[in-house]
Protein backbone atom coordinates (compact mmCIF):
# COMPACT_ATOMS: atom_id res chain seq x y z
CA UNK A 1 0.00 0.00 0.00
CA UNK A 2 2.71 2.65 1.07
CA UNK A 3 4.97 1.89 -2.13
CA UNK A 4 1.44 2.24 -4.58
CA UNK A 5 1.11 5.64 -2.95
CA UNK A 6 4.95 6.75 -3.02
CA UNK A 7 4.47 5.24 -6.78
CA UNK A 8 1.29 7.70 -7.40
CA UNK A 9 3.18 10.42 -5.92
CA UNK A 10 6.30 9.87 -8.01
CA UNK A 11 3.86 9.88 -11.01
CA UNK A 12 2.37 13.16 -10.21
CA UNK A 13 5.24 14.75 -9.67
CA UNK A 14 6.64 13.54 -12.97
CA UNK A 15 3.57 14.31 -14.75
CA UNK A 16 3.67 18.35 -13.22
CA UNK A 17 7.49 18.38 -14.64
CA UNK A 18 6.29 17.27 -18.12
CA UNK A 19 3.15 19.85 -17.67
CA UNK A 20 5.77 22.96 -16.55
CA UNK A 21 8.02 21.65 -19.56
CA UNK A 22 5.59 21.93 -22.24
CA UNK A 23 3.66 24.98 -21.28
CA UNK A 24 6.42 26.83 -21.03
CA UNK A 25 7.70 25.81 -24.47
CA UNK A 26 3.90 26.68 -25.87
CA UNK A 27 4.73 30.14 -24.45
CA UNK A 28 7.91 30.38 -25.54
CA UNK A 29 6.74 29.75 -29.36
CA UNK A 30 3.16 32.37 -28.98
CA UNK A 31 5.70 35.23 -27.36
CA UNK A 32 8.17 34.39 -30.61
CA UNK A 33 5.08 34.69 -32.92
CA UNK A 34 3.87 37.66 -30.66
CA UNK A 35 7.48 39.50 -31.26
CA UNK A 36 6.86 38.49 -35.40
CA UNK A 37 3.65 40.13 -35.32
CA UNK A 38 4.86 43.69 -33.60
CA UNK A 39 7.80 43.62 -35.64
CA UNK A 40 5.49 43.63 -38.90
CA UNK A 41 3.18 45.90 -37.41
CA UNK A 42 6.38 48.25 -36.83
CA UNK A 43 8.09 47.91 -40.03
CA UNK A 44 4.21 48.90 -41.67
CA UNK A 45 4.32 52.13 -39.41
CA UNK A 46 6.97 53.31 -40.29
CA UNK A 47 6.48 52.52 -43.83
CA UNK A 48 2.90 54.45 -43.73
CA UNK A 49 5.35 57.29 -41.59
CA UNK A 50 7.24 57.53 -44.84
CA UNK A 51 5.06 57.74 -47.32
CA UNK A 52 2.79 60.37 -45.41
CA UNK A 53 5.98 62.51 -45.03
CA UNK A 54 6.37 61.69 -48.70
CA UNK A 55 3.32 63.05 -49.27
CA UNK A 56 4.00 66.16 -47.21
CA UNK A 57 6.74 67.02 -48.98
CA UNK A 58 5.17 66.79 -52.38
CA UNK A 59 2.44 68.97 -51.01
CA UNK A 60 4.92 71.43 -50.16
CA UNK A 61 6.51 71.30 -52.87
CA UNK A 62 3.56 71.91 -55.44
CA UNK A 63 2.37 74.67 -53.05
CA UNK A 64 5.66 76.50 -53.57
CA UNK A 65 5.72 76.29 -57.52
CA UNK A 66 2.46 76.83 -57.59
CA UNK A 67 3.33 80.12 -55.60
CA UNK A 68 0.57 79.23 -53.60
CA UNK A 69 0.34 81.24 -49.55
CA UNK A 70 -2.42 80.16 -47.53
CA UNK A 71 -2.65 80.78 -44.00
CA UNK A 72 -3.11 78.31 -41.56
CA UNK A 73 -6.21 78.68 -40.56
CA UNK A 74 -7.86 78.67 -44.13
CA UNK A 75 -6.06 75.72 -44.97
CA UNK A 76 -7.47 73.51 -41.92
CA UNK A 77 -11.05 75.48 -42.50
CA UNK A 78 -10.89 73.70 -46.34
CA UNK A 79 -9.68 70.48 -45.24
CA UNK A 80 -12.19 70.22 -42.67
CA UNK A 81 -15.02 71.30 -45.19
CA UNK A 82 -13.83 68.92 -47.75
CA UNK A 83 -13.11 66.52 -45.62
CA UNK A 84 -16.68 66.74 -43.87
CA UNK A 85 -17.85 66.80 -47.81
CA UNK A 86 -16.43 63.55 -48.94
CA UNK A 87 -17.54 61.68 -46.03
CA UNK A 88 -21.12 62.52 -46.87
CA UNK A 89 -22.67 65.08 -44.70
CA UNK A 90 -24.80 67.43 -46.53
CA UNK A 91 -24.12 70.86 -47.31
CA UNK A 92 -26.48 72.06 -44.90
CA UNK A 93 -25.18 70.28 -42.63
CA UNK A 94 -21.21 71.21 -43.14
CA UNK A 95 -22.62 75.22 -43.09
CA UNK A 96 -23.75 74.21 -39.55
CA UNK A 97 -21.17 73.07 -38.53
CA UNK A 98 -18.34 75.33 -39.27
CA UNK A 99 -20.83 78.45 -39.12
CA UNK A 100 -20.74 79.18 -42.59
CA UNK A 101 -23.69 80.21 -45.12
CA UNK A 102 -24.54 77.72 -47.75
CA UNK A 103 -23.30 79.37 -50.65
CA UNK A 104 -19.88 79.88 -49.42
CA UNK A 105 -19.59 76.19 -48.73
CA UNK A 106 -21.02 74.65 -51.92
CA UNK A 107 -18.63 77.40 -54.06
CA UNK A 108 -15.59 75.66 -51.80
CA UNK A 109 -16.71 72.46 -52.75
CA UNK A 110 -17.29 73.02 -56.69
CA UNK A 111 -13.70 74.50 -56.47
CA UNK A 112 -11.92 71.47 -55.10
CA UNK A 113 -14.33 68.94 -56.45
CA UNK A 114 -15.35 68.43 -59.63
CA UNK A 115 -18.33 66.59 -61.17
CA UNK A 116 -17.94 63.00 -62.24
CA UNK A 117 -18.86 64.15 -65.51
CA UNK A 118 -16.28 66.39 -65.87
CA UNK A 119 -13.44 64.12 -64.71
CA UNK A 120 -14.75 61.43 -66.77
CA UNK A 121 -14.55 63.56 -70.40
CA UNK A 122 -11.15 64.77 -69.14
CA UNK A 123 -10.01 60.95 -68.74
CA UNK A 124 -11.72 59.77 -72.21
CA UNK A 125 -10.01 62.82 -74.34
CA UNK A 126 -6.45 61.12 -72.72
Amino acid sequence: MEWILAGLFALSALLLIISFVSSRKESKERQEEIDILHITNMNEINELRDMISNIEHDIEIIVNKAGIELPVQERHFLREVLDLYKRKYSIDSIARKTRMPENEIRQIIDTYIAPKSERRKVANEN
